[in-house]
């Protein structure tokens, strides 16, 4: 019978829980029969309720930068008999002793094929090609922590007594010893950390402790099999040898010849799919029946399937399945086999206040000392040792194979819980605190393209979405004009969206073997952009490329972009507009999370900024070669924007098949007037003559005067001063050039507003480009040709100093906004909808 009085979990090996035969699903409510009493219900209430708890510990500990292991063993403490499961109506009705095998089955479903994705994802060839440095330090940080766990366990005694010490100090020692691989890889992705040299080295040393620690686990089952003597341990360590032999011997070779078998560039069908996810539970199975978990089985099966385009395929089909539904149900089980009124007594308080702080230095100075043989610095040493404290799955395996083994009792597998919780929680905020990458010691100047010199190299970061983007862009940077005297250095940038399993990173690609497959389409795709680049590299002299790819949360991807920027010392980003062109003309989103993106970027950059609306260039989105001639056309209205447009447009004028176009935008000093509207033109003129007052407007005359005398006797440069009014005269002036250019270079203008330009920007669709780049973004002004949007940094100025933007008059006043007012239905008397049809 079910004993009600006892707590669920707990104790459960010494209660007799009888199950009624059939009693899968309800007849229903209206049959008078309760739900939970039977197992289909009872399960999916349970995992509901451990789905919506992880979920809420996830939400509340996203700001501290928590790993999602902590949220899910939370949820588990929260519905276990830590808190709600005191209430014993509460614990019987929802996790009642005769759910927990269901419960676990489920949750062990979820724990094998997770830890088939984790070997899946583990490139064992990096363990070949480990150094001794990377071998000495994973090997340090284990010893010292083994060593204070072998002084402390006596300190807390909760073992069956047939069991040896042995046993019972293996399974501590590996729970303190080791580091989570998964568990490390989604902390340093949170913490920006794994572009950085010392998050590629904290994985390497997670991946040798991942691995060595899944050995100790098939040692410390063999050594703790009840009841049986030496040679029954060692025949479960031979046996498990020969499994392992057999899968790297037989096993992989198997499927490697199942991969070879599918054409290149083709999916694996369901069949070859199921086979292979039909091994995992084979190898599962012949583990846990040799005396090992079956979690061991899974893993190792895992790690002997080729990285490639199975493996892809593979992790696309379940990752988000087992990840987001089975895994949080392992965890949470943890915590409800956890009960914190256990953690009592003089003992035992001495023993987790003992061993959390022993463990954590102990592997701080492991590591540490190990880094200075290696000459790595002082503080990198403390904060790799700090992040080899990361726990999370194979330390919750253990403890579950210990207590299912008899080896850990109830007491000592609930303080172990809540050490492992306690050593992780504190990794992540100590680190944000102590360490920061070093960032340069001599600030670059070079920010903008008009601040660039035009005899030294030009640093441009070229980011890209999709391999749509490419020709336009490597016409673009061809048109640049790359010369002896400024040669360009090319960052070309894929991004691409993190979407769970992978970590932001940062990674410099190393030539790929010739006849190599794409893992999956994000590397066909990243394939096709190295290709592209490298070839334009090859035939345009004068060039460096070198490609990245950055994988990232589409929140957090600008700061990836930032950091390049910064990092490379470039002067420019170059990034696509969120809109593509389609077969008809009309510009359509693509991934509305890419306009988030560039509205990021433009308020971060650490330098300027250009948005490339892509048309092609040329009426062409192919590759068109050196061979090819561009028009292109300035915008100029004044203002740091558009300086930095002329400063790209001139740049380009010195390429000998580009021939530029600068139109200039003034105001008429007497333009005619009414006897109506003969205060309003007052107005407008002096608000105007105030924006062109003051530094703003002596860095613009400076600059299109320079601009004018440098283009004397160049017959490739037209300039046009052109005298308008207002918007309407701006749009049919623009028009007038509209057909004979294949790219438009304007200022984005950075929120300021001109009489020039009023009533544009009424009907914006997308204010972030500006009125003017709003304007031949839209679908309506009917071009064929790309538009570059510039956006000038001006957080610094060439000799050091502080830029800024000249405050309007009207931005901190009501003037401008009824003056705007009567202006539109006095002076223009524009009708409802004359913007469009200016457009």
């Amino acid at each position: 019978m079910n004993n009600a009085t006892m707590a669920p979990y707990n104790m459960s090996d010494r209660s007799l829980i009888c199950y009624t035969p059939l009693m899968t699903t309800t007849n229903g409510l209206w049959q008078g029969d309760n739900p939970l009493d039977y197992s289909l219900p009872l399960f999916i209430l349970q995992l509901t309720m451990v789905v919506c708890a992880t979920r809420f510990f996830v939400f509340i500990l996203k700001p501290l930068h928590q790993p999602r292991v902590i949220a899910e063993i939370l949820g588990g403490l929260l519905l276990g008999p830590s808190i709600f499961g005191r209430n014993l109506k509460f614990a019987n009705a929802v996790f009642p002793l005769k759910s927990v095998m269901v419960l676990e089955t489920m949750a062990n479903m979820g724990l094998i094929y997770f830890v088939f994705l984790v070997g899946l994802e583990m490139d064992i060839s990096i363990i070949k090609r480990t150094g001794k440095k990377t071998v000495s330090i994973a090997f340090a940080g284990m010893i010292l922590p083994f060593l204070i766990a072998v002084c402390v366990s006596h300190l807390i005694e909760d073992k069956d007594n047939s069991m040896n010490q042995a046993s019972y100090v293996l399974y501590i020692g590996i729970v303190l010893s080791v580091t989570a691989f998964p568990v490390l890889a989604r902390m340093l992705a949170d913490l920006k950390l794994i572009s950085t040299d010392l998050g590629k080295l904290a994985l390497s040393i997670s991946l040798i402790n991942d691995v060595f620690a899944w050995i100790l686990l098939a040692l410390a089952i063999a050594l703790s099999e009840a009841n049986t003597g030496t040679w029954a341990s060692v025949l479960v360590v031979i046996s498990n040898l020969v499994f392992v032999s057999f899968c790297f011997v037989i096993v992989r070779p198997a499927v490697s010849w199942l991969i070879e078998r599918t054409p290149e560039g083709k999916p694996f069908s369901e069949f070859q799919l199921c086979i292979v996810l039909t091994g995992v539970m084979i190898s599962a199975f012949i583990t846990d029946v040799l005396g090992t978990h079956c979690a061991f089985g899974a893993f190792v099966y895992g790690l002997v399937i080729p990285n490639g385009p199975l493996g892809a395929a593979i992790l696309e089909k379940l990752e988000d399945f087992v990840s987001g539904l089975l895994l949080p149900l392992f965890y949470a089980i943890c915590g409800l086999k956890t009960d914190i009124k256990l953690i009592s007594g003089a003992s035992t308080w001495t023993f987790v206040l003992t061993v959390i702080p022993l463990t954590c230095f102990g592997k701080i100075l492991g590591t540490f000392f190990i880094s200075l043989i290696f000459q790595i610095p002082n503080r990198d040493g403390v904060v790799l040792g700090l992040l080899m404290n990361s726990k999370g799955l194979i330390e919750m395996i253990v403890l579950n194979v210990g207590r299912e083994q008899k080896v850990l009792g109830d007491k000592i597998f609930s303080v172990m819980v809540i050490v492992t919780l306690v050593m992780t929680a504190v990794v992540s905020p100590i680190v944000t605190l102590i360490y920061k990458p070093r960032k340069r010691l001599i600030p670059y100047k070079r920010r903008t393209i008009q601040n660039s010199r035009l005899d030294a190299e030009l640093r441009v970061l070229v980011c890209i979405h999709t391999p749509r983007n490419v020709p336009t862009l490597v016409n673009l940077l061809e048109a640049t004009h790359p010369h002896k005297r400024s040669p360009i250095c090319a960052y070309v940038l894929h991004l691409v969206e993190l979407t769970g399993r992978a970590s932001a990173m940062l990674v410099v690609h190393a030539n790929r073997q010739s006849g190599g497959p794409a893992l999956n389409k994000t590397q066909a795709q990243t394939d096709h952009i190295i290709t592209a680049f490298q070839n334009f590299e090859e035939h345009v002299g004068h060039t460096q490329v070198q490609p990245l790819t950055a994988i990232s949360p589409y929140s957090t991807m600008h700061e990836d972009i930032c950091n390049l920027a910064e990092d490379k010392r470039v002067s420019l980003i170059i990034i696509p507009f969120h809109k593509q062109q389609t077969v008809d003309g009309e510009m359509h989103d693509t991934i509305p999370a890419f306009r988030m993106i560039n509205h990021n970027l433009l308020q971060n950059s650490p330098c300027s900024v250009g948005i490339l609306v892509d048309r092609g260039l040329n009426g062409s989105n192919r590759l068109i070669g050196n061979l090819a001639s561009h028009k292109v056309a300035v915008l100029y209205f004044g203002g740091p924007d558009d300086r930095e447009a002329l400063a790209y447009g001139w740049r380009m004028s010195r390429h000998p098949r580009v021939h530029l176009t600068v139109m200039h935008f003034t105001p008429s000093k007497h333009p005619t007037q009414t006897p109506e509207t003969d205060h309003l033109w007052a107005n407008i003129d002096r608000s105007f003559t105030i924006i062109k007052n003051g530094r703003e407007h002596t860095l613009d005359e400076e600059y299109i005067s320079e601009f004018k005398k440098m283009i004397t006797n160049d017959d490739s440069v037209v300039y046009i001063d052109k005298v308008v009014n207002n918007g309407e005269e701006t749009v049919a002036a623009i028009r007038s050039i509209n057909n004979v250019n294949d790219l438009f270079i304007v200022g984005r203008g950075q929120g300021t507003m001109s009489p020039l330009t009023d009533g544009l920007t009424d009907w914006s669709e997308c204010p972030e480009l500006g009125a003017i780049g709003d304007l031949l973004a839209s679908s309506d002004f009917e071009t064929t040709a790309s538009v570059l949007v510039m956006h000038q940094y001006v957080g610094q100025g060439p000799d050091g100093e502080e830029n800024f933007v000249v405050e309007r008059p009207w931005q901190t006043s009501e003037h401008y906004h009824n003056m705007k007012q009567q202006q539109n239905m006095q002076r223009y008397t524009m009708p409802m909808g004359m913007g469009q049809s200016l457009l």
